[in-house]
């Protein structure tokens, strides 16, 4: 049976959600992870260092008894951030980042900013005070297509950003073209995230023979050369390039509906999925620096020194995990996963 021992991973884009629904989805990402960078998109969204160490605490509150898990918080960047904000963030010794959501560009985001340009002196203080700005990096305007909304957050935003903040460290989060792959190979202190939807999935398995509302989320999935491009990245062992789930939750009915919200619910089985993904390319030897190392080289943290061992091994998730009082599904549920996390 082969198998494969790593270094505990880290998530380094992840939604938790809150209330009821934590103790599903933290239990599930402290059984794999070491650390996640978690998304302040709630609602109201986390937009104060107090408001992110009160979460930072319940989501302690709901992670297993004999887990390690450390969340690491996130601000919210709204109209209304002030630089005084962000020396309070880069003090704090919860917060890690902001993050920047355009406004209406996907969950919970009607809060985000509403006009980028307008952002400079919040963006010159975390250059300074050296909190990383995560983007979410599509428009939203309605003439521009979906599936061209990344590489034209890029070319009319993320250029002026690069060259107004030359030392600003930038992750594009859950980058899904081969743009957004380009731009961080091209830029100094620009890294991206890359989520396991992206690297098995095309847009082919979002369409075609109908409408499947469970592989929806945002950006969405794309072209196959786009897909053939992340892969090539993740596997390349680039530093630029690590492991971030964008694992987002939604209720069964909330996905099944007229109007299906945008997420994969992919932490039931995430470094099992990425796994599968390396394997598909023969490039197992490259998982754990994408999964372990990279990210912790990025935002200047140690990597951990526990381990997990992996065994290729065929099992079949649920059809269904119980969630805030109602149930959610799997990523890819009706496809067997590969490779299992070793017991014990």
């Amino acid at each position: 049976m082969k198998q494969l021992t790593i270094t505990k991973p880290d998530d380094w884009h992840l939604h938790l959600r809150d209330g009821a629904a934590l103790p599903t989805t933290v239990s599930f990402t402290a059984r794999q992870f070491g650390r996640a960078i978690v998304m302040p998109n709630l609602t109201p969204p986390v937009a104060s260092v107090q408001a992110a160490t009160q979460y930072h605490d319940r989501i302690l509150k709901a992670a297993p008894a004999d887990s390690n898990f450390q969340p690491l918080m996130t601000l919210y960047l709204t109209d209304n951030t002030t630089v005084n904000d962000i020396i309070e963030a880069s003090k704090s010794n919860v917060v890690y980042a902001a993050k920047l959501y355009p406004a209406g560009a996907t969950t919970n985001s009607d809060s985000g900013v509403t006009n980028i340009c307008n952002m400079a002196t919040v963006f010159e203080a975390m250059q300074k005070h050296a909190l990383p700005l995560l983007v979410h990096a599509e428009v939203t305007d309605a003439d521009i297509d979906i599936f061209d909304r990344e590489q034209v957050f890029i070319d009319r935003h993320l250029n002026s950003i690069r060259a107004d903040f030359p030392d600003l460290k930038i992750v594009l989060e859950h980058a899904t073209t081969e743009q957004a792959i380009d731009y961080a190979l091209s830029n100094d202190h620009v890294a991206a995230t890359l989520t396991p939807q992206h690297l098995l999935l095309n847009r082919n398995d979002l369409l075609a023979g109908g409408v499947r509302p469970h592989n929806y989320c945002l950006p969405i999935l794309k072209r196959e050369n786009h897909r053939q491009a992340l892969l090539k990245a993740a596997t390349s062992g680039n530093p630029k390039f690590f492991l971030g789930t964008d694992s987002a939750p939604h209720a069964v009915n909330a996905k099944e509906n007229n109007c299906g919200c945008a997420g994969c619910f992919s932490a039931h089985a995430a470094i099992e999925l990425y796994a599968e993904a390396f394997d598909n390319v023969n490039a197992l030897d490259k998982l754990e620096g994408f999964s372990s190392f990279y990210g912790a080289d990025f935002y200047g943290l140690p990597r951990n020194t526990e381990q997990i061992t992996l065994i290729q091994e065929s099992w079949q998730a649920p059809d269904s995990y119980p969630y805030a009082g109602e149930t959610i599904k799997p990523f890819r549920q009706e496809t067997p996963l590969q490779w299992r996390i070793k017991a014990g």
